[in-house]
C-alpha cells in the first residue's frame, strides 16, 4: 500500500473514451487530489530525459517531432500495431511514472492526513497498479460511443480506434475486478451527484 493509514488512495480507470478524465476533474472539484498518470508519462518522457533517451534508441528518430519531443501519433502507430512494441515502451515509461505517483501520494498524504486521492491511470489492471491502492473506480461507456469520441477527439480511423480499445483488458473484465463502477455516458449533471456521492463515502473510509 503507497498510503498513510489514514488517507485513501482510489485508483480510477475505465476503457479508452469512457469519460475517465471528466470523472477525474469531477472528483477534484469536490476536493479530492488528483494525480494524472497521463500527465507524469508526459512529464517523463520530455525532451533529454533518460525514457526519451532509451524509446528514440528504441523506436528511432522517425517518433520525434522537429522541436525533438515525441510525436505521439507516430509512436502510437507503432505500438498499438505490435503488441510486443508496446510492451517496450510501457517497459520504458511505468516505473519511471510509478515512481513520481508515489511521490506525489506521500506529499499529498503529508500536506493532509485525511486526503482522497485519486490516482488517474488508464492501464489500473493491466499493471497490476490495482493490488497498490485501496479502492478501485472504472468508468464505463458503450464500445459504439468509445470509437465515436476517438474519431472526434483523436482524429482516428473506425479500424485504428477499435484497435486502440482492444488493446486494453475488456471493460466487462474490468468491471468484475473493480470496487465502484460509474456510466461515462451520463448527462453531466446526473454523472456530477454520483461522483459526488461516492467522494463522500470515500472521505468516510479515509
Amino acid at each position: 500500500m503507497l498510503c498513510s493509514a489514514a488517507m485513501i488512495l482510489v485508483g480510477l480507470t475505465g476503457g479508452v473514451a469512457t469519460g475517465k478524465s471528466t470523472v477525474a476533474n469531477m472528483f477534484k472539484l469536490c476536493g479530492a487530489v488528483v494525480i494524472d498518470a497521463d500527465q507524469l508519462a508526459h512529464d517523463v518522457v520530455k525532451p533529454g530525459k533518460p525514457a526519451w533517451r532509451e524509446i528514440v534508441k528504441t523506436f528511432g528518430k522517425t517518433v520525434l517531432n522537429p522541436d525533438r519531443t515525441l510525436n505521439r501519433q507516430a509512436l502510437g502507430a507503432i505500438v498499438f500495431r505490435t503488441p510486443a512494441k508496446r510492451r517496450a515502451l510501457e517497459a520504458i515509461i511505468h516505473p519511471r511514472v510509478a515512481r513520481e505517483q508515489v511521490r506525489l501520494t506521500r506529499l499529498a498524504a503529508r500536506k493532509d492526513p485525511q486526503a482522497v486521492v485519486i490516482y488517474d491511470v488508464p492501464l489500473l489492471f493491466e499493471a497490476g497498479i490495482d493490488k497498490r491502492v485501496d479502492q478501485t473506480i472504472v468508468v464505463t461507456a458503450d464500445r459504439t460511443t468509445q470509437v465515436s469520441r476517438l474519431k472526434k477527439r483523436n482524429g482516428l480511423s473506425c479500424a485504428e480506434a477499435l484497435r486502440r480499445i482492444s488493446s486494453q483488458i475488456p471493460l466487462a473484465n474490468k468491471i468484475q475486478q473493480t470496487d465502484h463502477v460509474l456510466n461515462g455516458t451520463l448527462p453531466r449533471p446526473s454523472l456530477r451527484k454520483q461522483v459526488s456521492r461516492l467522494f463522500k463515502s470515500l472521505q468516510l473510509l479515509a
